[in-house]
């Protein structure tokens, strides 16, 4: 939208919301220190502060916890090609072939863990395509949710379903984060 039709379409604000962004604005201070005019605030009957979730009576908020890691995302296709081409090295590969969940969770969390200490980048993980084709096995279906879990998040970027010639619907290409040199 041009900047003439933006302004064809705007309209005032009324009276109540003037005031409620004058409220919410209040505390808001621009980049650079330029001189302000002064904005009285309304009549202090009619703020109504919000409560904090720890009560009206806090102090202070508790010093934040370190950021964790982002959540796995999709691989890039251009990460996908360059891998099913052959240009990118798969360094590991994990079969869960015929292991119960609990088993096949343990084996997947210690060989990702192993794979990124040995400073692996790629590795297969290996579900099967189940019995039935509507469902689907039942490690096809949870191993995403375990690769997406708080407790890998510091081990794998990110995952996307393998290419034909390395078991398609059945597997899993998983991009490995690089271990923390500091620790």
């Amino acid at each position: 939208m041009s900047e003439e039709n933006s302004r064809r379409y705007a309209r005032r604000l009324s009276q109540a919301e003037a005031e409620l962004w004058t409220i919410a604005t209040a505390d808001v201070r621009p980049a650079r220190a330029r001189p302000r005019k002064h904005v009285s605030p309304p009549p202090a009957a009619e703020i109504v502060a919000p409560l904090s979730p720890s009560g009206p009576s806090a102090v202070s908020d508790p010093p934040m916890a370190p950021k964790p890691p982002p959540r796995p995302i999709d691989i890039d296709p251009r990460t996908f090609v360059k891998i099913k081409r052959g240009r990118i090295d798969v360094d590991a590969k994990l079969d869960l072939h015929g292991l119960r969940q609990a088993e096949a969770q343990r084996s997947l969390t210690a060989f990702l863990r192993r794979c990124q200490a040995n400073g692996a980048r790629i590795a297969i993980i290996v579900t099967g395509k189940g019995l039935t084709r509507d469902e689907g096995g039942v490690l096809r279906r949870v191993v995403p949710m375990w690769l997406e879990a708080p407790n890998l998040r510091d081990v794998v970027v990110g995952f996307g379903e393998a290419a034909r010639h390395h078991g398609g619907e059945g597997a899993l290409y998983v991009r490995i984060r690089r271990a923390d040199r500091g620790r």
